[in-house]
Parts: structure tokens; sequence; C-alpha cells
């Protein structure tokens, strides 16, 4: 007899004392011994497998496979071997197949070779890992990004977390585990959901919140977390399972809803809301509160017909039928407002019907229309007025175009006379070779220098006003001794004088210091009483007078020249105008153009008297001081 055979108590008291299924087999493969764990796993009792083929056990399907590796395992050294098997299926009586986990071990006894084979049912454990799996693949198929953290660590530290809040985040799984949701904050901890959040951790409670989170690029998102508990079976918190949902898109369309009802509220134009049943109202928005004199409360007590006097409730109800019935999208109606002063106002009624919480409703939306109401009368009105300023128009362009002419012609006389006088002068100068004849050289050279200087004050004229123009006039304001300029430009003046003309010297000016920009008055000065030399005859006088105020110079350049025709005196300021009486002399129009310019911009002012053939007097008066 086997030792099994002989020693059948003992072995039965040692197996069944484990929780392993246990059976021993020989070198034919023969089941010696087995307890009753094992027996039971396979479906038989204790004594049916004794003396059977292990292949009893073995699935149809299994068996080659199981004789190949049984003949493969005896021809090697077994000895103090043991051999583990996660891959093996097992049959039960009834023919089901069923995991299994063996752990073999050889040994050897009395000359004889046997194994004990360990045996674990897997179906439970197999079971089980394919409900973890599936719920695995639950979470990670869920459109909700899922966090766990370990509550029982400091901080809270991630533990799991899904494929959606990975692409939420867009951090990955290695970039996540072990850190807590603080890390999405970007070091900013002032986010109030945020901190409601961790409260609610440290109190052990559940909370939804909306945190604003920043992705891994760093772009802000809205997110709507929910915080549950996960208790062991003695109460206490092991894990949190967080739910996260991006609400960005959410709140944006909040914010926008959010801004259009803010436009409604606080639109000045009037918008009513009021029931279709009631005719009372339920919304009115401020500007309907402002224009009426109503509060909302007491909107709210009035019927639509006591507001809308047109009509009264059947009438109405009559009216907004149509919209009702959708024949017509918008009904549209003029009517009259009683404010709660009693006054009335006309208005444009355009009422649409909508849904309010499935109630009908009509929105009502108002337009005082008592400019309308004297449209025709305004219309009328601005015809005529904008005829008067066609006609004036028409007016203007003719004096433009008739300046335009002038203007030509001016600029043609002005630069063909300088430029005849230089060619003349040039042609001559060739003809003079002699030494003796260096005199008259000198004449012709003077003559072309004299055209070359005329030439050169109407271009700078002309630069002057496009640098006033553009604002690239800049003033450089400087204490100055107002004698000072006045020699200079009377001493240039005298120059130009004509035969028996004089100018009568201002007294007592040597002590007077003004601080204004010395270049421009100097300008100023020069130009007026250069007209006046220009334009006054032989045998006549010219008086600068000065007279100094409390904050203001002023200066009166007089003569008894031909005068400014009275109905060019409108124009004299005009840039390019020249009066009819002076077009046969030599000028530009643009002198009394910049010196207005001029004047003004330093703060002045600058007039004039004058009578044809008996003379005029030019004003400028100055700040004594800058003013800018």
């Amino acid at each position: 007899m086997h030792v099994f055979e002989k020693n059948t108590n003992i072995f039965h008291l040692l197996s069944e004392a484990v929780s392993e299924g246990i059976l021993v087999v020989n070198e034919e493969q023969k089941i010696v011994s087995i307890n009753g764990k094992a027996a039971t796993l396979f479906g038989y009792s204790n004594n049916e497998l004794i003396g059977e083929s292990l292949s009893v056990l073995v699935p149809e399907k299994y068996k080659r496979q199981h004789e190949a590796h049984v003949k493969k395992y005896y021809h090697q050294d077994k000895s103090a071997k043991k051999v583990i098997s996660n891959c093996i299926m097992g049959r039960k009586k009834s023919g089901v197949s069923f995991p299994l986990e063996l752990s073999f071990h050889p040994f050897r006894i009395y000359q004889k070779d046997y194994v004990l084979a360990l045996i674990h049912d897997r179906s439970e454990s197999l079971e089980m890992a394919q409900i973890l799996n599936l719920k695995e693949n639950a979470l990670d198929a869920t459109l909700n990004g899922i966090t766990i953290t370990d509550a029982s660590k400091k901080g809270h530290p991630i533990v799991y977390v899904n494929n959606a809040f990975e692409k939420l985040t867009g951090y990955n799984e290695a970039e996540i585990l072990d850190r807590n949701c603080s890390f999405l904050q970007k070091g900013s901890f002032k986010d109030k959901g945020f901190r409601i959040m961790l409260k609610s951790m440290a109190l052990g409670k559940k909370c939804q919140v909306q945190v604003k989170n920043f992705k891994k690029n760093g772009d802000m998102f809205w997110n709507e977390v929910s915080i549950n508990p996960i208790k062991d079976k003695d109460g206490k918190i092991t894990h949190f399972v967080g739910i996260h949902n991006d609400i960005s898109l959410r709140k944006r369309s909040e914010e926008e809803i959010r801004h259009f009802l803010r436009i409604f509220d606080e639109s000045l134009n009037e918008i009513f809301v009021f029931d279709v049943i009631s005719l009372n109202f339920t919304h009115v928005n401020y500007g309907g509160i402002r224009n009426t004199g109503y509060s909302l409360k007491e909107l709210k007590a009035l019927k639509t017909t006591q507001l809308f006097v047109s009509s009264n409730d059947k009438e109405f109800r009559s009216q907004l039928n149509s919209i009702l019935s959708k024949n017509q999208e918008k009904l549209i109606y003029e009517s009259q407002i009683r404010r709660k002063d009693g006054t009335l106002y006309p208005v444009e009624l355009h009422l649409q019907a909508s849904k309010l919480r499935n109630k009908q409703v009509v929105v009502a939306i108002v337009l005082d229309i008592t400019e309308r109401r004297n449209y025709t009368k305004d219309l009328e009105k601005k015809v005529r007025d904008r005829t008067k300023e066609l006609k004036l128009a028409l007016v203007k362009e003719k004096e433009l175009n008739e300046l335009k002419t002038k203007f030509l012609s001016m600029v043609s006389h002005e630069f063909k006379t300088p430029l005849s006088t230089i060619l003349t002068s040039a042609t001559l100068v060739g003809k003079y070779t002699d030494t003796e004849q260096q005199e008259k050289r000198e004449k012709h050279l003077k003559t072309i220098m004299s055209g070359v200087h005329r030439l050169t004050d109407i271009l700078n004229d002309f630069l002057s006003i496009e640098r006033i123009e553009k604002g690239k006039q800049f003033y450089k304001y400087t204490n100055f001794s107002l004698s000072k300029v006045v020699n200079q430009v009377l001493y240039n003046a005298n120059m130009l004088l004509k035969t028996g003309q004089q100018i009568n010297y201002p007294m007592n000016i040597e002590d007077i210091t003004i601080c204004q920009d010395e270049r421009i008055l100097t300008l100023i000065l020069t130009n007026l009483i250069y007209n006046s030399i220009k334009y006054s005859p032989e045998n006549t006088e010219i008086v600068l007078k000065i007279e100094l105020l409390k904050k203001s110079i002023r200066f009166h350049i007089i003569d008894q020249g031909i005068g400014i025709p009275e109905k060019d005196q409108k124009y004299i300021f005009n840039r390019y105008f020249r009066a009819d009486n002076v077009l046969l002399t030599q000028g530009t129009g643009i002198g009394l153009n910049i010196v207005q310019s001029h004047v003004i911009n330093l703060g002045g002012t600058v007039s004039f008297n004058s009578e044809e053939n008996k003379g005029s007097e030019f004003v400028v008066e100055l700040p004594r001081a800058a003013t800018d």
C-alpha cells in the first residue's frame, strides 16, 4: 500500500485543517488523496476522485496540452521545485470549466514520487477584477473629470485620475498623481469657491462649488467641482471623490444673459411685459418707469389699458388676437400713455407675443413719437434752412472761384515779374565783360539778388501758412525791450520809403519790456508797416502809435493810403484775397492772413478801419505776457 493509503486519517486531519484545496497525485497521474475543500471545489464527494486520473479534472480542450506539460515536467529534475501557475482551467463534475490558481509541490517518500497541488478557485477574484476593470473603464469613459484623493494623508494627494480630467486640465497622469487639486490654482488661493471646498473637506462634508482653475497651458477655465467623502465600515473618511466639469461656456452664456438683462433693465427705451390673461404688467424696465413716473410696484397694480389709453379691455384683447393666433409676428399701432401726473404723450407700440415660464405674455416696446407728430413742420423748417444754406454755399462757391482766379493771377504775376527781372539782368551781366563795366555788373547782380529774395519771401510766406495749418508753428516767449523791436522794424522800413514819405516814431517806449515771441512780433509789425508804405502815395505820413495798457499792449499803424473798398473789407484777412484797387500792385494776398493767424495764436486781436482813398488804421492788441 502507498503511504497515503496507510495513513489516511493523518493526512485527512492535516489537509482538512487548511483553507485551500489539496490533492496528491502519483507518477501515473492518479489521484491518491484529496481533501474536502478540493472535492467540493470540483463538485465531487471526498472518495469519488481517489484512484481517478488527474485528467478528469481538466477540460477536454486542455487535455492534450496538460499531458504534454506533465511529460515535460517529469523528464526534468523535480527535487525541491515548486511550480505556480495562474493560467489553469479546471473542470467540475458537471462539466463546467472554471479558473484555478495552482501551486505544485513535488516530493518523494519511500522511493515514490508525488506531487501535492494547492488549489485556489479564481472565479470570484476574476469576477471582482472584471468588475473593477469595468468600473475603471466606465470612469475613464465618462465625460466628467474624476479624481480620488487620499483623506488619510496630509494635503489629500490624488491617487486616481481619469482620462477626462487629463483632457480637461492638459496634464498627464504622472503630472497629477500625488498632488492635490491646489496645483490648478497656479499659486492663487483667493478664489472663494476653492476656499469653500477646502473648508468642506476639512469638515468631512460634501459640497459643490465653482472654481477658477488654470490648465497646463495657462488658460483659465471655470471648474464646477462636486466633492463627496468615502467612508469605511467604521465611518471613517478614507477618500474624497471629486467630479469636475468645465462650465466655462455656461458661465459665458450666463454672463451674456445677465448682460442682455442689464441692457433690458437699464435701457432708456420703454419696455413693458404684461400677462395676456389679466392684462397686468409683469415687468417694466427703467425707461418705462422713468418716463411714466410710476414705480414698478405701482405699474404691476395697473392694467395695460389703464396705461395705454387708446382702447378698452375688449378692444385691446381683440387687437392682441392677431399676434396670439400667430397670424402676425408683430402688432404695431399708435396710442397714448397716461403718466402718473395725468399728462399724455403719443407713442408707437410694438407688441410681440412670447412665453415666460409657460405663461403667455406680450412684450411691448414703446417709442415716444412726440417729435414725429411735429415731423412735417420740422421737415419744412429743415428744408427752408437747408435751402438757405445752399444759397449761401453757392455764394461762397462763387466767391471762392473769384478768389481762385485772383490767386492764380497773383501767383502768375508775382513769380513772373522777379523771374523776368532775374533773366534780363543775368543776360545783361553776360554782356559786360570789360573791367571798367564792373559797376554795371554789380548793379544787375543786385537786381538778381533782389529778385531771388523776393521769390524766397513769397515761398517763405507759403511755408509759414503750411506750418500754421498743420500746427507745426511753435512760439518762443522771451522778455525783450520793445524799443529794440520797433527800431529794427522802422530802420528796415525806411529803406523802402517813397519820395516824401515819413514814419512818425512812437514816443516813450524805451523802458517798456514785454514777454512775447520777439521774431513773430517783428514779422507782424513789419508786414503792416510795409503794407502802409506800399499802398500810400508819396509825400504822406505813416504813424506807429503804441498804447501801454494794464495787461496788454496795443499797436496802431495808420496811413493815408488808398484804403480798402467797403465791399472787400470782409475778405481782407482771407488767404490769397486782394482788393480790387490793388490787383495791379505787387503782392500775394497772404500777408494779412499770416498776421491774423499769429496774433490769434499769441492770444491777441487784430482789427482795422479803412475808407477808400482816405487811408487805413490797423490795430493789433497782444498780451504783455505769454498766455499759453
